[in-house]
């Protein structure tokens, strides 16, 4: 027996092994298992080049075994081996990189954008969380090689000798610290194996009884998996009870390899909207499982997907358990992200109705990744999520249609895709500002989500049609307009101009209504500001925010302007109560009528002028009764 005193201060190393690299200590058996399939792999492929390498009778696997008595578990693989000095030179590879060096790696967590995974040997080392010594017995599958046992404490040094073993592989035994005894628990292990391990390429026994699946369902060709067995896989890694209303399959080659089995459920995951919400979306590297969510394969507004992604081309950080931002990443996350879309498009052609469920649900989410694409490298991406974009309109009596679809529906003379935003789902139908357009019959997409207002400030066109605010400016003057309307436009003229210098502390302008049918006022936005909506969405949120004057339009057609453009003409006093009462009303419409008492009084005054008007028109004798009234 050859005792070997570690280069490096490997007391450091498994320091941070056990107390800053790695998140859980279950995470020990995930890296020897991810050993033995290295080492089951290695040797195929050394017998395809070699035929006088040793060989294993019967099928190759990992076996494990707990010893709940000797307070050991044992990992056993029919792997290539280990020569005495690749045992020295592999089981102390922490020791030949320079300690300094790679202390310092990884305490920074993997800032390299090197792969670190086995570089340091920090995946056998984790062994050492959970045990207060570690025996590995080898028999290298080169036919000339003595079998090695090595053990070590995991201190300053190791010791090496021959070993009796005879097989060709590699035995590792655990000898259990007794405050890690909950891992003497064949059941947890059990439960681990299936967590990390499940879909390991090669057999892994307890007993005789295979723990992990027996195939990878991503790594098959795609034509030769059925929908049961997706929609089985779909329920076994989501925990969703019902089928995923979308499933897509990828499996890429080059320039980058990876596969992928992705779904879009049906419905939505009830904390999809939580701020610290995690993807569903798991992460392989060989088919071991390094993440559970990979939150950086996919943008933020896909995050209701779920699936897996494996490939042996990522860099992670030295534990596992933190994906690099690198160029293969990216190259992932851009495949992913081209494919979701796709699909979603092509749902939204062939199952108008499926696609109408899952906008419902998840369309809010969606909606974000507008503003996301816009002035990406990938314009195609917002040319999708646009095209995806689903309202009820002013036409559609609540149904949800396609701007392609209110494109289409465009009347003559219309000469943009019109919308209005409100938060006030149960206004928005009866708003004032739309009556314009009903009476022209243009259709209007009505838009009550909060994130609206960000989708219309990133899509001023679509299919080279402009997107106008129903709320915003001026609604263009009508081709024709008879001779009534346009002397009551005339008529209203003076009483404008005199509201505009009555009212200048709190709209930015008093102007005639082409919006107005049946309402006498209505407030807008002035052309190119930031909407009330807007100013109400950020309140909400606690922003704080400059007012933007509004513009108060009024209708000439209705009978109270009427009314009050005859009076200021004639040069009566006491108009300004139901000069303010127009703007009162604009407010009230909207919900945001903000002097209440000043409000009242003068509704007081109106009823009050309209008392004295009824009864100077009562015939004599009536006693103001009226006409109708009870005997």
């Amino acid at each position: 027996m050859e005792t070997h005193q570690f280069q490096a201060d490997v007391q450091q190393i498994l320091r941070l092994v056990t107390h800053s690299i790695y998140s859980d200590k279950e995470i020990f058996l995930r890296e020897l298992i991810s050993n033995a399939s290295d080492a089951l792999d290695a040797a195929r492929f050394a017998a395809l080049q070699d035929q006088e390498l040793r060989t294993v009778e019967g099928a190759p696997a990992i076996r494990i075994t707990v010893d709940k008595e000797a307070s050991q578990i044992i990992i056993s693989d029919d792997g290539i081996g280990l020569t005495a000095e690749q045992a020295s030179k592999n089981l102390g590879t922490i020791a030949q990189s320079g300690t300094r060096a790679i202390a310092k790696m990884m305490e920074e967590q993997g800032a390299s954008s090197e792969n670190l995974i086995g570089q340091f040997g920090v995946g056998f080392y984790s062994a050492f969380m959970v045990a207060q010594t570690v025996e590995v017995h080898s028999l290298s599958a080169q036919p000339e090689s003595e079998a090695i046992h090595w053990v070590s404490e995991g201190g300053e040094s190791y010791t090496l000798e021959t070993s009796e073993r005879k097989e060709r592989g590699t035995r590792i035994i655990l000898h259990i610290q007794e405050e890690c005894s909950e891992f003497l628990d064949e059941d947890r292990i059990k439960g681990i194996i299936r967590k990390h391990s499940d879909f390991v390429s090669w057999p892994i026994l307890i007993g005789d009884e295979r723990i992990n699946q027996e195939e990878a369902i991503w790594s098959r060709n795609p034509s030769e998996v059925t929908t049961e067995e997706y929609n089985a896989f779909y329920k076994h890694i989501s925990g969703d009870w019902s089928d995923p209303l979308v499933t897509i399959h990828v499996r890429a080659d080059a320039p980058l390899q990876f596969n992928a089995v992705l779904f879009i459920p049906e419905r939505r995951p009830w904390e999809l909207d939580r701020m610290d919400y995690k993807t569903g979306l798991r992460l392989y590297q060989k088919r071991i499982k390094v993440l559970d969510h990979a939150d950086e394969l996919l943008p933020r507004y896909l995050r209701f997907a779920r699936g897996v992604v494996d490939t042996p081309d990522i860099d992670l950080n030295v534990s596992r358990e933190i994906l690099q931002q690198t160029p293969v990443i990216q190259a992932i996350k851009k495949q992913l992200t081209r494919r979701l879309l796709k699909k979603l498009v092509e749902l939204s052609n062939d199952n108008q109705e499926g696609y109408n469920s899952f906008w419902s649900e998840m369309g809010h989410i969606l909606k974000e990744g507008i503003s996301e694409a816009d002035g990406s490298s990938s314009e195609k991406n917002k040319k999708r999520l646009v095209s995806l974009l689903r309202y009820p309109t002013t036409s559609s009596d609540g149904a949800l249609r396609s701007l392609a679809e209110v494109k289409e529906n465009m009347k003559e003379g219309q000469d943009a895709i019109w919308f209005f935003t409100s938060v006030n789902r149960d206004r928005i139908h009866a708003a004032p500002v739309l009556e314009g357009f009903r009476k022209r019959d243009w259709e209007v997409m009505l838009m009550t989500d909060p994130v609206d207002e960000w989708v219309t400030m990133h899509t001023q066109e679509f299919d080279e049609v402009p997107l106008k605010s129903a709320a915003h400016g001026e609604l263009p003057e009508e081709d024709e307009e008879n001779e009534d309307e346009s002397e009551s436009r005339r008529e209203a003229l003076p009483l404008v101009s005199w509201m505009k210098d009555l009212l200048k502390e709190q709209v930015s302008e008093v102007r005639i209504s082409n919006r107005l049918t049946d309402s006498p006022s209505v407030l807008v936005n002035q052309k190119g500001s930031m909407g009330a909506n807007m100013e109400n969405i950020l309140k909400a949120a606690n922003q704080e925010i400059s007012e933007t004057k509004r513009v108060l339009e009024i209708n000439p057609e209705h009978p109270m302007v009427q009314t009050l453009a005859k009076l200021n003409t004639d040069g009566t006093t006491g108009l300004e109560p139901f000069a303010r009462l127009l703007l009162d009303h604009a407010a009230i419409v909207e919900g945001q009528l903000k002097d209440p008492d000043g409000f009242s009084k003068r509704l007081q005054s109106l009823m009050a002028a309209a008392a004295r008007g009824m009864q100077a028109t009562s015939p004599a004798g009536d006693d103001g009764a009226g006409p109708g009234s009870a005997e």
